[in-house]
């Protein structure tokens, strides 16, 4: 059984730059038919008792997509999305997170530069990310299509940006571009990114001490 998770915040805690109306929209209606439409799909099977990333993992079943999947991922990314975000948001991240933005893009500018072109050049519904790789141990912008997610792709997902035009439409309208500007400029969580950064550190530690 999954639950619906709130977004961390009250849903006008967001306005002017995502309205209330939005969020009982896109949390109250779309993020809340996900969660409903999962537990239906996974009552009595071997998924109920899971965790929601097991059930993403074990649905994406290496490519050959089982029913759960779509509902399963798209759970989570809007719980992944909601957390990406904060009251006073935006700005610049610090410590090592920046200090790695600089390494991998070579400015802060142009890692904003580069998400800001992937959301907007993503074709038809789905996410933009930074992303840990972790084959390549540094940071990555990538984009997924529907409700693909780096969790079944080995990356370390840092932040999200939903862009499916229900995220947007009844603030923005058609203009995907005012709207990715306004979520890094104004509501982006850096201490959010920072911590799950810090996590990737952890669980990629402990993968490495499991294997030896």
């Amino acid at each position: 059984m999954i639950d619906l998770k709130p977004p961390p915040y009250a849903l006008d805690a967001l306005e002017p730059h995502m309205s209330k109306e939005t969020l009982e929209y896109h949390w109250g209606k779309h993020h809340r038919g996900y969660v409903n439409n999962l537990n239906k799909q996974i009552e009595g099977t071997e998924l109920h008792e899971k965790s929601l990333e097991s059930i993403i993992v074990a649905s994406y079943n290496k490519g050959d997509i089982l029913p759960a999947f779509n509902n399963a991922a798209q759970v989570w990314n809007h719980e992944f999305f909601w957390e990406s975000m904060k009251p006073g948001g935006g700005g610049k991240p610090s410590g090592e997170l920046l200090e790695l933005i600089i390494r991998d893009f070579g400015s802060f500018e142009a890692l904003i530069q580069e998400f800001k072109l992937a959301a907007a050049t993503h074709f038809g519904s789905g996410w933009t990310w930074l992303v840990y790789d972790i084959e390549h141990k540094k940071l990555a912008v990538m984009k997924t299509s529907n409700a693909i997610n780096p969790l079944v792709l080995d990356y370390y997902p840092l932040l999200t940006l939903d862009v499916w035009e229900h995220a947007y439409y009844l603030d923005f309208k058609n203009l995907r571009p005012d709207y990715i500007a306004t979520f890094l400029d104004k509501l982006v969580s850096w201490d959010a990114a920072s911590s799950r950064l810090e996590a990737a550190k952890v669980s990629i530690e402990g993968k490495k001490d499991g294997g030896n």
